[in-house]
């Protein structure tokens, strides 16, 4: 902050500059604004909370704290779980939840304009209603916002098939590091005019600018799925498993993993009947039309039974299989309940997957730490739970110890730190590791040239000198 100013002159001029009822300073108030869901990743004491309902508020605000010297940490709906949202002491948090607008759906172009902080699911739901799909569906949707899939590139569980948020956003509004409002990207299905900062943007954790209109592709609704299930007794053939299908050819809608742990504490919260007599459960679905669809259905309950399933079928019974969905989606609040829970995001190549899943279970007996299992399996991405006792903090020193393993695991065996979550403040020694100097000193530019005052979310991603802690 200027020497030559307090506080007080910063939350004075906010209050001045946006209408009642934007800013918060009350303590009481803002600490449900300080951190995101991840466990154990520090944070501070923000000076204040601005709620914006506009672009040209947002730009207010940001002026505001460039003329103050004030850092600013851009939050959604606070769903993340790598720290990267997470206030810093001193900072304005700035949350995107009162921007919940859509704005248009355009039918005919496919598109639609939307706000950040409108949820994930809300948009699949009016997308619905014109026929449309929005794809990139994170576990999270029905709580995340769209701004904070954008943030960290959010997947989901069609994403194997249909790839991930950056894949689906067209155009960007944005309040940049000088505090100007601009628009990059296009609306057009085609465009390559200039260097494709949207894409830079996507992914970029609020350390580059703060994300005020999203413009995101849309595809044709899709027929009804065929879901496969597979009950294995070892992760590791489960894992064989998955390999098995992508050898196969087959590119599945879904390809899901969730081990007996995330199963019987779903059941445990929900009694939804689930059966937890496997070690593994695989969940396929083909979205494939026709005849097709039931082709690949086939040949998915083939690669599961081929590889050691003690049980493999194809699910005539929807509601049964729309449970078994649902399990997965609740997979982490529900193991949220046992304890405090330290939630892995990697990625390795698709054939690494048994190796990797083996790697996973050696881990937790190496370091006697519980680890639950879910995965967007099919393409790789793997999300070990590392559960510990609430208070135990030898538990969590072991987890920790855990986490940094599985990491080191993942980038010797081809992979990336994460696939979803983000860098945020737990993964940046990871990154540093999976990028080298040469690569993260370019990070580093990109991060001075789009943020000159280093402003924006500091410490998190590629932080930089004096920017650590």
């Amino acid at each position: 902050m200027h020497d030559d100013t307090s506080p007080r002159d910063l939350t004075d001029r906010l209050t001045r500059d946006l209408p009642p009822d934007r800013v918060l300073t009350d303590p009481a108030s803002t600490a449900g604004y300080a951190h995101d869901e991840a466990e154990w990743a520090p944070y501070g004491t923000p000076l204040a909370v601005v709620r914006p309902h506009t672009a040209e508020e947002v730009a207010l605000a940001v002026r505001a704290c460039l003329d103050h010297g004030v850092p600013i940490v851009t939050r959604g709906a606070g769903t993340g779980l790598s720290g990267g949202a997470n206030a810093v002491d001193g900072a304005v948090v700035l949350s995107t939840e009162a921007m919940n607008a859509i704005k248009e759906i355009d039918p005919l172009e496919r598109l639609a304009v939307v706000e950040p902080g409108v949820v994930n699911e809300d948009l699949r739901a009016a997308c619905a209603e014109q026929g449309l799909w929005y794809p990139p569906d994170p576990a999270s949707a029905r709580w995340s916002t769209i701004g904070g899939n954008v943030a960290t590139n959010a997947g989901g569980l069609c994403c194997v098939k249909y790839g991930v948020t950056r894949d689906y956003v067209l155009g960007l509004q944005f309040v940049t590091g000088t505090g100007e409002l601009v628009r990059v990207g296009r609306r057009t299905a085609k465009g390559v005019a200039g260097y494709d900062l949207t894409s830079l943007l996507v992914g970029s954790e609020g350390t580059l600018g703060v994300i005020t209109e999203i413009t995101v592709r849309l595809r044709p609704r899709r027929e009804p799925e065929h879901t496969v299930a597979g009950y294995f007794s070892s992760i590791v053939d489960a894992g064989r498993a998955v390999a098995a299908v992508a050898a196969a050819g087959v590119t599945p809608s879904a390809l899901e993993l969730v081990d007996r742990h995330c199963l019987a504490a779903v059941d445990a919260w929900k009694n939804m009947g689930l059966s937890t007599e496997a070690e593994v459960v695989l969940l396929g679905r083909s979205d494939a039309p026709g005849a097709a669809g039931e082709a690949e259905a086939e040949a998915m309950r083939e690669c599961f039974a081929g590889a050691g399933a003690t049980y493999a079928v194809r699910s005539t019974d929807q509601q049964e299989a729309d449970a078994l969905f649902e399990a997965r989606r609740l997979a982490y609040p529900a193991l949220e309940r046992l304890g405090p829970v330290l939630t892995e995001d990697i990625v390795v190549p698709k054939a690494a997957v048994p190796e990797m899943l083996a790697r996973i279970h050696a881990t937790g007996d190496r370091h006697d730490t519980l680890i639950a299992n879910i995965a967007h399996a099919g393409d790789g991405n793997l999300h070990p739970l590392l559960i510990t006792p609430a208070g135990d903090e030898a538990a969590r020193a072991r987890a920790q110890a855990a986490f940094h393993d599985i990491i080191a695991d993942a980038l010797d065996l081809g992979g990336t730190v994460t696939g979803e979550h983000g860098v945020g403040l737990l993964k940046r020694d990871g990154l540093r590791a999976e990028l080298g100097p040469a690569v993260l000193g370019l990070n580093r530019a990109v991060k001075d040239a789009l943020d000159p005052r280093g402003l924006f979310n500091p410490g998190k991603v590629v932080a930089t000198d004096g920017q650590e802690g």
